[in-house]
């Protein structure tokens, strides 16, 4: 009996009577089917918000980022039973490495960030502030908030563990319940998914709820705090943008489409360099993985003219060597597309194109998958195709065959090839392949207006990349144009996305307290107690101490010099310094840290258990011989990662604002310095 996929909804599952059929892409043969009971969606947005969105603000981004770490390790310790629904996408092991254990890093990767760069609490200071006023009594600066809504993730076919995360784990850090609508026709690996986690007992109730089907009314519910993100084809991302309540609630909307990305083979590498091995593996490997379903595979391979043979035969020569069929053969290197549907489609864009190209290598060339009832399934053979004159033929640049397909395009010049790269009308990632930097140098800043992200291969990028079509979690995935005009990934800008941004203006006491941040100008809190005596749980933000002074003399000039090895000028040779813009000699920066830090340092052990790291460091004027300069340490900020030391002890970070001015109260250096500090235990 075929299972029926389950929705998520309002903390239980739904579906019990059997739908739409949904069949393996390798045999045939029935896998699931979508359920017949339709959904609440007015239920599923009530829960996010009541349930969802508070669960998720109880917690502090440090909170939510151990749980997606969290998460992410239960997931992989659990990842066969992922693999073994996947293999009936048509995915090879390592196809579904991509996906599934991609999806797991990508978690972590957000997790690390998180932990990192975010601060404890639910707002974000992105700062700096600025004065508004000449007396310092009036601020202003930037803050990021939770949106306080929904965020709706609309995913394609090819991914459906990753596509899934990679939208989810920003939004969660970002304390943004989300609902989740993977595309049917591989739904049941993502059912799969969400069914995990929420075994793992780690989901926030309301956090993630799953979608199996239509999205009915669902985004004629949403308002203006909400978000909807999508990736699939071009066509249907611009019928979602332009959704009517979509429009009249200003609702954002984040698309990454598919897109016609290319490979450049540029002219300086010919078939005796390592380069043009690089090109040839990376264009027939963005053909082959995933069975060249992939939203950045390479669809356009242009090279230069002279080249075109010697590529053409090459890659001919490497998907000759391709085994097709059943992923679960050790010897089968690519398998099948995701559906007979999809089948279908690619068969209808290949014929297409060939009426203004010819056909290099495809399924004419001994096509014959391998395994027991492949003759069901949807397999399809790598395809290329060749456009001798690619200027004059729009096809090769307004098709997609979402398969296995690219084609050989022919260029005369430089400039020529960045043009029939432009042709795509945007993409999400574009390939130089070049051992010239001069080369590189001319055509990535051309390029770039066209692509969301641009990699340069050369014999040494290719010893750690991880090549073109791999988007990576710390960079931005997407592109302008046909691309969907979108952002994905990036890091910190992912999770920036879900937030919503602030300018806020007040007194810098005001604005100290809503941000948790000490700014200059707030209250100060002094007292006997050295604020480095302090435990975290003890510090307050504004703690501070104001040093005694110190006077720059010749001998720590000289004494400082010897020390570090730095004889510059400016602090050695009275001549050229009376010459220079400061007229006298000056004391080393980084001496003037070294003082400061003598003024201000607590010396016996203590809470603060490590100093590691300087942030803003300016030297804002410079310190003679003669002056006089003192130093004023205030507790900035503090960050709780829950962590303990291998005693048991836990700890905090906190950053100190260091200011250091001199006998005429002028600051002289301006810094912050990061110490971890212990807990009382």
């Amino acid at each position: 009996m075929t299972q029926t996929l389950q929705s998520f909804i309002g903390g239980r599952w739904l579906g019990a009577q059997g739908a739409q059929e949904l069949r393996s892409a390798i045999n045939g043969r029935a896998v699931a089917s979508t359920h017949a009971e339709k959904i609440d969606f007015a239920e599923a947005l009530a829960h996010a918000r009541s349930v969802g969105l508070p669960n998720l603000l109880a917690m502090d981004f440090q909170q939510r980022a151990r749980r997606l770490r969290s998460i992410a390790k239960y997931l992989g310790e659990h990842k066969e039973e992922l693999y073994a629904v996947s293999a009936h996408t048509g995915a090879t092991r390592a196809d579904s490495w991509i996906d599934i254990e991609g999806g797991a890093g990508t978690l972590v990767a957000y997790a690390g960030l998180g932990a990192n760069e975010l601060p404890s609490g639910n707002l974000v200071h992105e700062g700096p502030p600025i004065s508004l006023g000449k007396k310092g009594g009036f601020a202003g600066t930037h803050i990021l908030v939770p949106r306080r809504g929904v965020a709706v993730h609309i995913n394609a076919f090819n991914f459906p563990v990753w596509g899934l995360l990679e939208k989810w784990a920003p939004s969660f850090l970002a304390g943004m319940p989300c609902i989740g609508k993977p595309a049917t026709s591989t739904s049941y690996l993502t059912e799969a998914l969400v069914k995990l986690m929420h075994r793992s007992g780690l989901l926030p109730e309301g956090s993630l709820q799953l979608v199996i089907g239509s999205t009915g009314d669902l985004l004629d519910r949403l308002d203006g705090n909400d978000m909807v993100t999508f990736t699939g084809s071009a066509d249907t991302a611009a019928k979602l943008r332009v959704h009517p309540n979509l429009v009249r609630q200003s609702i954002p909307f984040n698309a990454e489409a598919d897109s016609l990305n290319c490979a450049i083979l540029a002219p300086d590498v010919t078939p005796d360099d390592e380069e043009f091995d690089l090109f040839v593996k990376e264009v027939a490997r963005e053909m082959t993985v995933k069975s060249g379903q992939k939203c950045t595979a390479i669809r356009r391979a242009i090279v230069p003219r002279n080249q075109l043979d010697a590529v053409a035969a090459k890659l001919k020569a490497r998907l000759a060597k391709t085994v097709v069929g059943d992923p679960s053969r050790e010897d089968v290197r690519m398998g099948a597309l995701a559906s007979r549907d999809q089948q279908a489609d690619v068969a209808e864009r290949v014929r297409q194109l060939m009426q203004g190209a010819e056909l290099v290598y495809g399924e004419r060339d001994g096509f014959a998958p391998q395994g027991e009832g492949v003759a069901e399934g949807a397999f399809f053979a790598p395809t290329l195709l060749l456009a001798r004159d690619p200027l004059k033929n729009d096809a090769v640049h307004d098709i997609e065959a979402f398969g296995p397909v690219s084609t050989l395009m022919a260029y005369d010049g430089l400039d020529e090839a960045l043009a029939l790269a432009a042709r795509g009308r945007g993409s999400l990632v574009g390939t130089l392949v070049t051992k010239d930097p001069a080369i590189a140098a001319r055509a990535i800043p051309v390029a770039a207006a066209h692509h969301g992200r641009l990699l340069v291969l050369d014999r040494e990028a290719a010893v750690e990349s991880t090549g073109h079509g791999s988007p990576l979690p710390f960079l931005k995935h997407g592109g302008p144009g046909r691309a969907g005009g979108g952002e994905e990934l990036g890091g910190l800008r992912a999770v920036k996305h879900y937030l919503q941004r602030a300018a806020l203006q007040g007194s810098p006491r005001m604005i100290a307290a809503v941000t948790g941040e000490y700014m200059r100008g707030a209250t100060l809190h002094e007292s006997d107690l050295h604020p480095f005596r302090k435990h975290f749980e003890d510090l307050q933000i504004g703690d501070s101490l104001l040093t005694h002074r110190r006077t720059v003399g010749e001998a720590d000039i000289v004494a400082f010099g010897g020390i570090s090895g730095d004889y510059f000028y400016m602090h050695f040779d009275e001549v050229a310094a009376k010459e220079s813009p400061f007229g006298k000699r000056i004391a080393h920066g980084y001496f003037v840290l070294s003082a400061a830090a003598g003024l201000f340092v607590s010396p016996a052990p203590g809470p603060v258990l490590a100093n590691y790291g300087l942030d803003t460091l300016r030297f804002v004027k410079p310190v003679g011989i003669g002056d006089t300069i003192r130093a004023r340490l205030t507790c900035k900020r503090k960050i709780d990662r829950q962590k303990k030391d291998a005693n048991g002890v836990g700890q905090g970070v906190v950053a100190w604002d260091v200011e250091v001015t001199n006998q005429d109260g002028d600051v002289v250096a301006s810094y912050d310095i990061l110490t971890l500090v212990a807990k009382r235990g």
